[in-house]
C-alpha cells in the first residue's frame, strides 16, 4: 500500500484513484477506514491491547440510549487518548462570534432585511477570528435553534486546532478554497460544495486558495439528516451516494499546539505539546461529510401551480414538533420552469419559519437586482415578503414557454425560531437601508370589475 503525505506530515489512508480519491460515499452509513494496515480491530470495539500501541476511544454524537436509527458514534484508534489533547483552559474573547440568545434591546430584528456582501479585509483572519455572526435563534444552552455566520478567512491555522461543543457546522463556501484537516480525515471544500462538521470533532482549517468567504449555519439542535421524500419516492433531491466522507488520516508531530473549544457560547483555549489529529483508524457513523450541490436533483411542477419551496430541501434538522424543523437547508439552483397559466416566481407569503437566504452565485429570480453573490437577506417569522415589482410585472406578463433558470444558486437557512440580528449585522455598514422599499411601487390593480387585469 502507498501512503499519501499531505501538508504538515498528515498521513492518509490509501484510496482508489479518481475524482473522489480520499473519500467514501454515503450519508449516515457505518464506515471504516485505517491509515495503517491492521490498525482497525475486527469483530470488536475495545480489545485489551490495540495494534501499534494505539488507544481505543468512542466519540458519541447522541445519547447512548438513542433509538438505533438515530444512534451515532464512532470508535477511534489514536496515538494518545483525547484527555491528553486538552490541559488547563483559559477563557478568551471572540467578539464577532455570537451565540443565542443574543438579543440587543436597541436593535430592531422585526423587519425584512438584506445585506451586501461583506468585503474580506486585508488583516490576517483564521477560521475562528474570521467568523462574523449575523443572526441567532433559540438558546445554545438548551440545545435548540441556530446561528448564521459569514466566514472571512485569509490565513491558515498552523498548529492551531478547534472544536465546538455547541453544535454541528454546515459550511457553504462562496469564494476561495479551504481544507479541513479533521480527526477522522481531510475534506477539501470549494464553492458549489457544502460540508458538515460534527459537534465535538477537532480540526484545523487551511487556506488552499484565498481569500475565502462563505456562510455557516451553526446547528444547536438535532443533527442534520436527509428529509423524507414522501410521495416523491426513493430518488431525486439529495441522494446518499453523493455525500463523501473522508478516509482516515493522522499526524504524529511533537510540536507546541493550541486547541480552542467553543462551549455554551464561550471560547476557551488550552496548550498542548503535540498535534491532536492522531486517529490512525476509525469506524462508525459519526463523521464529517461533504456534498456537491451540483448533484442535487430538483423536482417541480410539470403542469401548473408553484409548489412549496420545501421540495428543495437538501438537509433538515428536526425539532420536537413533527414536520416543523429546527433548521431546513434549502437550495435554489438551475432548473427548468414549465408550469402553464402559473405565476412562476415565489409567491407572496407569510411564514411561521424565519428565512435567511444567501446567494452563492448568479441572480435570484424573485429579486433580480440588489441581491449580489455573497449577500444575504432575512425575512423573519410572520413577516410578508415576495417578488419586487419588476419581478412581479415580468412574471405576470411573460409568455409562458419553457424557460430555464440558469447561472443561479442561492440557499436558505430556515428555522422555526425568530432570528435576532447581531450588532455586526445591524451596524457594520453592509445593511441595505433601502431594501424594504423594493415593494413600495407595487400598485393597486383592483377596480371592482371582473376579469383578469
Amino acid at each position: 500500500m502507498t501512503q499519501i503525505e499531505l501538508p504538515q506530515g498528515l498521513i492518509r489512508a490509501p484510496s482508489l484513484d479518481g475524482p473522489h480519491a480520499g473519500y467514501m460515499p454515503g450519508f449516515g452509513n457505518d464506515f471504516e477506514s485505517e491509515a495503517l494496515p491492521g490498525a482497525l480491530p475486527q469483530g470488536m470495539n475495545s480489545p485489551q491491547r490495540c495494534n501499534y500501541g494505539l488507544y481505543g476511544e468512542q466519540l458519541s454524537g447522541t445519547a447512548f440510549t438513542a433509538p438505533g436509527h438515530q444512534n451515532e458514534r464512532t470508535w477511534c484508534y489514536r496515538i494518545r487518548p483525547s484527555v491528553r489533547h486538552t490541559h488547563r483552559f483559559q477563557r478568551i474573547e471572540m467578539p464577532y462570534w455570537k451565540s443565542a440568545p443574543c438579543i440587543d434591546p436597541e436593535i430592531v430584528s422585526l423587519g425584512q432585511y438584506r445585506w451586501d456582501p461583506v468585503a474580506v479585509p486585508d488583516e490576517a483572519l483564521d477560521w475562528i477570528s474570521g467568523m462574523r455572526t449575523m443572526t441567532t435563534a433559540g438558546d445554545v444552552n438548551i440545545q435548540t435553534g441556530m446561528a448564521s455566520h459569514i466566514y472571512l478567512v485569509t490565513r491558515s491555522m498552523r498548529d492551531e486546532y478547534f472544536y465546538s461543543a455547541d453544535g454541528e457546522l454546515l459550511i457553504v463556501p462562496q469564494e476561495g478554497r479551504l481544507r479541513f484537516c479533521t480527526e477522522l480525515g481531510v475534506i477539501d471544500l470549494e464553492p458549489h460544495e457544502i460540508a458538515l462538521i460534527p459537534r465535538g470533532l477537532v480540526y484545523r482549517v487551511e487556506v488552499l486558495e484565498g481569500p475565502a468567504r462563505g456562510f455557516v449555519c451553526e446547528n444547536y439542535g438535532q443533527k442534520f439528516a436527509l428529509p423524507g421524500r414522501g410521495p416523491i419516492g426513493a430518488n431525486c433531491m439529495a441522494n446518499r451516494r453523493d455525500f463523501k466522507v473522508p478516509v482516515a488520516a493522522f499526524e504524529d508531530r511533537e510540536v507546541p499546539s493550541t486547541v480552542t473549544v467553543k462551549w455554551c457560547g464561550q471560547f476557551h483555549r488550552t496548550e498542548i505539546g503535540h498535534s491532536p489529529l492522531d486517529v490512525v483508524a476509525w469506524h462508525g457513523n459519526y463523521a464529517p461529510v461533504k456534498y456537491d450541490l451540483r448533484t442535487y436533483c430538483p423536482v417541480g411542477a410539470v403542469l401548473f401551480d408553484h409548489p412549496d419551496p420545501s421540495i428543495f430541501t437538501v438537509l433538515t434538522a428536526p425539532s420536537g414538533v413533527e414536520g416543523t424543523a429546527n433548521i431546513d437547508f434549502v437550495l435554489f439552483r438551475e432548473r427548468w420552469l414549465v408550469a402553464e397559466n402559473t405565476f412562476r416566481p415565489p409567491w407572496y407569503h407569510k411564514n411561521v419559519m424565519s428565512e435567511l437566504m444567501g446567494n452563492i452565485y448568479g441572480t435570484y429570480d424573485a429579486k433580480p437586482k440588489g441581491f449580489a453573490p455573497g449577500g444575504m437577506s432575512l425575512h423573519n417569522c410572520m413577516l410578508p415578503h415576495g417578488p419586487d415589482r419588476n419581478a412581479f410585472e415580468r412574471a405576470s406578463a411573460v409568455e409562458l414557454k419553457p424557460e430555464k433558470l440558469d447561472e443561479t444558486m442561492s440557499f436558505m437557512f430556515e428555522t422555526r425560531f425568530p432570528q435576532h440580528l447581531t450588532p455586526f449585522a445591524a451596524q457594520a455598514g453592509h445593511l441595505q437601508e433601502d431594501y424594504i422599499d423594493c415593494w413600495a411601487s407595487l400598485e393597486k390593480k383592483f377596480d371592482g370589475t371582473p376579469g383578469v387585469k
